[in-house]
């Protein structure tokens, strides 16, 4: 990956909401610091600057012209989602993300993980993008390649850390209010007071707009309509002193998203509720405890398209996907002396949903109702330990996972006389995983660097993949309940250059294997009847969730950045060589290049600052790539343009403008099995205000 960044005049002016101030700096009320609680987790591990993880600061995340983290994480070239669309858009159930061409896959890869809680949906494991609003974090740290540590198995193709903001990080109060294209409206509120040495922080963000058809002008029908939205979340927070050493940090978030997906009917629901609690103790023996809940919901209609595109028929009307998931941590840090560091932990989580749903659909009657799902355990344990000599650093850490598998079902009845057609009950399933870590950073001089890393690790396969069979349009999918765990090898070499405080470049090649790859693999072509979902009709596929032999990438990643004066920039490339590896009835799959998986990505921005006002434009490019396992669909290469600019008007009151995909670029996201082309976000401007008081 390669990636050029030049960032420090950004950073002075970039916080239209987000950033200190949102539209200027807090007022410095003199005295001495009064604040001792911070509200953050425990540091950093030294040992990860043996794997080389960016850093996307405040500044930068609230100058994305979409305003949506997602598009954010696009600044780390590698950084990949199912789909080229974002939240506002997309089916929820596609939003999981990878990273170094492990793709193919709409469950996350990578482990996104919020003040230490896990992010993935309990039943599907997809990441609830609207939800995550970047003007409420204080950063964000991507590290690419086999996750370790406290939640480890799961980040196969690596972890992004979330991280709130604090007082320190924010005005008392502050607002945002944009209008844009086709209806668009983005509003922001929060008020972050101090209270005694510690501080609460209240967030409520709202999303709506009338959406943009999906479907290019030239191919679309009568029923094709506008693809709308509307979402709202709302956070708080409160981190309080237990003590000289001790605070205690809660958080809370409520959130509801509501899509159509570009045809009468083709809804889509998400909302959930999740609450954590933090306890965090920095003295002679440092502690991090951990304790969170979910609850999650999800509803969708799937509707299909006739040839010309003038009627509409339901496929799926899944109504009702309740899961709910907790767990926790606990991390000591034991006092070692000078240069040395040690994490001994546990952690576990557990996760419970299911599916239910109306299906097989005649004469716009459902005739089948389905229930499936089950439960899942993961408890691990964790030692990870650093050392610093000189100028050598070594890190290596190793995790025991146990994992469970139980109540798996799958339930089928008739809606007309309530007969139970299909009752499976799938065998208890348990095993313990054991993965490992480790690598080391030399400084060559000051600025130079040289570093190397490697690790294992694994992913559990989601509720979703295990137990449910799914539609899209004419192709259908089967569930697999044997499916295996992924597991992942991976490393990297790379050397760092840092001559200036504002001059960066970071070059590295990598290599990972991903082992029992999970892919929706065909077997057969319709028109058929099949186990799980009856009858496909000629023109679509049987699919069933496979474990492929291996999904196998190499490349190499670049980052740099550069800032002069009102300047700056930033680059990033990723040049990626996936290929499957495969066998049996999955065989027509090997040698392919993955699914959803460009070679080539670049995320480019330049930035101007005055103390005025300042600019950011930011290039984007991902090479073409296959829609489907079997490469037969092509999705083209696609290059856009975004921008954003604020002005300030005085100390408390900005203007902001965006532009989203500037040239209207045609992003094709997705194409059916009748070519019907599937867009993503068209030129869409945005022009508002941000205050702070």
């Amino acid at each position: 990956m390669i990636s050029i960044r030049v960032t420090a005049p950004l950073s002075v002016a970039l916080g239209a909401l987000g950033a200190p101030g949102w539209a200027g700096e807090p007022e410095d009320q003199g005295g001495p610091p009064t604040i001792v609680v911070v509200g953050r987790p425990l540091s950093a591990p030294p040992g990860l600057e043996a794997t080389g993880p960016r850093t996307l600061e405040t500044a930068r995340l609230s100058s994305v012209a979409s305003g949506r983290l997602e598009d954010a994480l696009r600044d780390v070239a590698g950084f990949q989602q199912f789909r080229r669309v974002d939240s506002r858009a997309a089916n929820p159930s596609t939003q999981g993300i990878t990273f170094r061409g492990l793709g193919g896959n709409a469950s996350a890869r990578a482990q996104v993980l919020l003040d230490g809680v896990p992010q993935g949906d309990p039943f599907a494991g997809w990441i609830p993008w609207s939800a995550l609003a970047p003007e409420r974090l204080a950063f964000v740290r991507i590290d690419r390649g086999p996750g370790g540590g406290p939640f480890g198995s799961g980040a196969v193709a690596g972890s992004v850390e979330l991280e709130s903001a604090t007082a320190d990080d924010r005005s008392l109060a502050v607002g945002r209010l944009l209008g844009g294209s086709r209806g668009s409206v983005e509003a922001a509120l929060a008020s972050t007071p101090r209270l005694g040495r510690g501080f609460a922080a209240l967030d409520l963000r709202l999303d709506r707009g009338d959406g943009f058809v999906l479907i290019p002008e030239r191919q679309r029908g009568s029923i094709d309509i506008p693809a709308r939205y509307d979402a709202w979340s709302l956070g708080g927070r409160l981190v309080a002193p237990l003590g000289q050493a001790t605070e205690v940090q809660a958080r809370a978030l409520v959130f509801r998203d509501r899509r159509v997906r570009g045809l009468p009917g083709a809804d889509n629901l998400a909302e959930g509720q999740d609450g954590s609690v933090r306890v965090v103790h920095r003295g002679t023996w440092s502690v991090e405890a951990l304790v969170f809940i979910q609850s999650r919901n999800f509803a969708t209609v799937a509707r299909s398209a006739d040839a010309t595109r003038t009627v509409a028929t339901t496929t799926l009307d899944q109504f009702r996907t309740p899961a709910d998931g907790h767990g926790g941590k606990i991390e000591l840090r034991p006092p070692l002396g000078s240069g040395v560091s040690l994490r001994l932990g546990a952690d576990w989580r557990f996760a419970s949903g299911e599916t239910n749903e109306f299906f097989q659909f005649v004469g716009g009657a459902p005739a089948r109702r389905r229930e499936a799902g089950g439960r899942s355990r993961l408890v691990g344990a964790f030692a990870e330990g650093h050392l610093e000599r000189g100028p050598l650093l070594v890190t290596a850490g190793v995790r025991f996972d146990h994992w469970r598998l139980s109540d798996g079902r799958l339930e089928e009845r008739s809606l007309a006389t309530g007969a139970l057609l299909r009752d499976l009950k799938y065998p208890d399933r348990a095993r313990g995983e054991i993965s490992a870590r480790g690598g080391a950073r030399w400084r060559l001089a000051d600025g130079l660097q040289l570093r190397a890393a490697g690790g294992t690790t694994f992913r559990l396969p989601t509720l979703n993949e295990l137990y449910r069979p799914f539609r899209v349009g004419v192709d259908a999918t089967a569930s697999n309940p044997d499916l295996d765990p992924e597991r992942a090898l991976g490393w990297e070499a790379g050397l760092d250059w840092t001559p200036a405080p504002r001059m960066r470049l970071s070059v590295a090649g990598f290599g990972a294997r991903l082992e029992g790859a999970i892919a929706n693999v065909t077997l057969a072509q319709g028109p058929g009847v099949f186990p799980q979902v009856g009858f496909v009709a000629a023109g679509g596929a049987f699919r069933q969730r496979r474990n492929l032999d291996a999904l196998r990438s190499q490349g190499v990643e670049v980052d740099a950045g550069l800032g002069l004066g009102i300047l700056s920039a930033e680059l990033s490339y990723a040049l990626v060589d996936a290929r499957v590896e495969a066998s049996g009835p999955a065989a027509p799959l090997d040698g392919r290049r993955p699914a959803q998986t460009p070679r080539h990505q670049l995320s480019a921005t330049l930035g101007v600052a005055k103390p005025f006002g300042d600019l950011a434009l930011t290039l984007r490019h991902a090479s073409a790539q296959a829609d489907d396992d079997l490469g037969e669909r092509r999705l083209p290469a696609a290059t856009t343009l975004d921008a954003s600019a604020r002005v300030r008007l005085g100390r408390r009151l900005a203007l902001l403008a965006r532009a989203e995909n500037l040239l209207n670029e045609e992003v094709v996201s997705g194409v059916s099995a009748a070519g019907i082309r599937d867009l993503a976000q068209p030129r869409t401007l945005w022009a508002g205000i941000g205050v702070a008081w």
